[in-house]
C-alpha cells in the first residue's frame, strides 16, 4: 500500500462502486467505506457518486469543504454532470469530477493524478499545433496531459466523413490520440495511415474510419475516443472540445460572412489581408463537464499554437471553455505561432495574435506569452514568403503591455529548417522551465 493511503467510499452501495474499487486496487490502495467521513485525514482520497441514492449535492459540497480543511482529497463521479455542479464541487476543493461511464484507463489516470499528486497540464487547440505540444509533454515526468481538441474541422476526410455519417470530426482527435499513444508503433503508423487510391477510400485516414465506426458502435465520438484510447493504450486524456455538431462561421471586416472551417481556412473568394471580425458557432456549442474538469485541475494550461481562428479561437468561443480557463487556478500560457497565415492572420504581429486570444477568453486570463526568438533558415523564409507567409513579428513589452499583464518569453523554439516548425525538445524545455518558475497549484 501506498504510505498508508487508502481511498474511502462516501457510499459503499453507488453504481459507480465496482469501477473505483478496480482503479484503487490498480493503483494499490486500501478501499473501505466511511459515509460519516469522521476518521478522514490527510491520508484519505474520498469518492462520492452523484447517481448514489440520496446523493444531495449541497451535502457533498459541505463535505468536501470540510474534508479540504483537513487536508483530504475528493473526487466525485457522476452521469450526465452539468457544468454549474463541476464548478461548485471545485469551488468546494475537489481534486477531480468524473463523467460516467468510467473507463478503466482513464479512471486510473484521474485517481493516481489525484493520489501521486501529479502536475495537471490542459492543452487546447488542435491541428500540427496541438499534436507538437502533447508530444513535446508527454515524456514529462510525473504529469498528466489532457488534450482538449477543436471540433469544427469539416474539410477533408474528417469533413467526408462528417458529412456521409453524421459523426464528428475525427482527424484533430485521431492526432491526439496517436501523440498520446503507448501502443507499439506499428498501431500508431495504422492510426495515421492514409489511403492514396481505393474507390471511396482515397484521401481518408484509417484512424478516421476506425473512430467513425467506433462512434456508431458506441453513440458517439467523445465515447469513441475513449474506447480506442484503450486500445492504444494512451497515456492521458483526450477530449472532444464539445459534442454538438457546429458550423465554424467568421464574418471578416468588410461586413462578409464565411461558413465552414475549411472555407474560412482557404481563403477563397477574398483579399487574403481582410481581417476577421468575430468567430462564431452555429448552432451554439456548450463544453461538457470532463472538459471543464480538465481546465479546473490543471496546474497549467496551454493554449495554442495553431491556427488562430480555426484552431485555438474555434475551442475557445465553446461555451464554458473560457470561463473554465479564467476560473482555474493554473497558470495560463499562450504559444504563439511562427508564421503567420493568409486569410487567418496575414499582416499579424504576436500583439495581435494574443488580444484574439484575450478577446476569446472574455478578459486578461494569460499568465505567460511564449514566442520565437529564432533564428530562421532564410532560404525558408523566402519560401514562406511566396506564398504569403512571415515570421511572426515580436512586438516591445509595452506594445505586449496594452492587452495583458502576460510575462513575454522570447524563446528558440523553432526548428531550422526548410519546413518551420516549433521544435518539440526545444518546447518542453521552455514549457517545463515555465512550470518550474510558476510553482504548482
Amino acid at each position: 500500500m501506498m504510505g498508508g493511503m487508502r481511498l474511502v467510499m462516501a457510499d459503499g452501495t453507488c453504481p459507480s462502486a465496482p469501477a473505483i474499487h478496480a482503479a484503487a486496487a490498480a493503483l494499490g490502495l486500501a478501499v473501505d467505506a466511511d459515509p460519516t467521513l469522521r476518521a478522514v485525514g490527510d491520508a484519505a482520497l474520498v469518492a462520492w457518486d452523484l447517481d448514489a441514492p440520496g446523493a444531495e449535492l449541497e451535502r457533498i459540497v459541505g463535505a468536501m469543504t470540510e474534508l479540504r480543511g483537513r487536508g483530504g482529497r475528493g473526487v466525485v463521479v457522476g452521469t450526465a454532470i452539468p457544468l454549474s455542479t463541476v464548478r461548485a464541487l471545485f469551488a468546494a476543493g475537489a481534486s477531480d469530477v468524473i463523467a460516467a461511464p468510467l473507463p478503466q484507463r482513464e479512471l486510473i489516470l484521474r485517481l493516481g493524478a489525484v493520489v501521486h499528486f501529479k502536475l495537471r497540464v490542459a492543452c487546447i487547440g488542435g491541428g500540427t499545433g496541438l499534436f507538437t505540444v502533447l508530444d513535446a509533454l508527454k515524456t514529462v515526468p510525473h504529469a498528466l496531459l489532457a488534450s482538449i481538441v477543436t471540433m469544427s474541422d469539416d474539410g477533408g476526410s474528417s469533413g467526408r466523413l462528417r458529412t456521409s455519417f453524421g459523426v464528428l470530426p475525427p482527424g484533430d482527435v485521431r492526432r491526439s490520440l496517436v501523440a498520446l499513444s503507448n501502443a507499439p508503433e506499428v498501431m500508431n503508423f495504422v492510426m495515421q495511415y492514409r489511403f492514396a487510391a481505393g474507390d471511396g477510400l482515397t484521401g481518408h485516414s484509417l484512424g478516421n474510419l476506425l473512430l467513425t465506426a467506433m462512434a456508431e458502435r458506441t453513440g458517439g465520438m467523445q465515447s469513441a475516443v475513449k474506447a480506442l484510447g484503450d486500445v492504444l493504450n494512451v497515456q492521458g486524456l483526450v477530449m472532444c472540445v464539445t459534442e454538438n455538431a457546429t458550423t465554424l462561421c467568421a464574418e471578416f471586416e468588410d461586413r462578409r460572412v464565411v461558413r465552414g472551417e475549411s472555407a474560412i481556412d482557404r481563403c477563397l473568394e477574398r483579399p487574403a489581408d481582410l481581417r476577421v471580425r468575430r468567430v462564431w458557432h452555429e448552432p451554439d456549442a456548450e463544453t461538457n463537464s470532463d472538459v471543464l474538469a480538465a481546465l479546473l485541475a490543471a496546474d497549467l494550461i496551454v493554449i495554442g499554437p495553431g491556427d488562430l481562428y480555426t484552431s485555438v479561437l474555434s475551442a475557445l468561443i465553446v461555451r464554458g471553455v473560457a470561463d473554465g480557463v479564467r476560473l482555474s487556478h493554473a497558470k495560463r500560457l499562450y504559444v504563439c505561432n511562427l508564421m503567420t497565415k493568409p486569410g487567418e492572420t496575414e499582416g499579424y504581429d504576436a500583439v495581435d495574435h494574443v488580444a484574439e486570444v484575450v478577446s476569446a477568453l472574455g478578459g486578461d486570463a494569460l499568465d505567460y506569452v511564449l514566442v520565437a526568438s529564432s533564428d530562421l533558415d532564410p532560404e525558408a523564409v523566402r519560401s514562406y514568403a511566396a506564398q504569403g507567409q512571415r515570421p511572426v513579428a515580436v512586438p516591445s513589452v509595452e506594445r505586449l503591455r496594452r492587452v495583458t499583464r502576460a510575462e513575454l518569453i522570447a524563446a528558440d523554439i523553432s526548428h531550422r529548417a526548410q519546413l518551420v516548425r516549433h521544435d518539440e525538445t526545444k518546447l518542453r524545455a521552455e514549457i517545463t522551465t515555465i512550470v518550474g518558475r510558476a510553482g504548482r497549484r
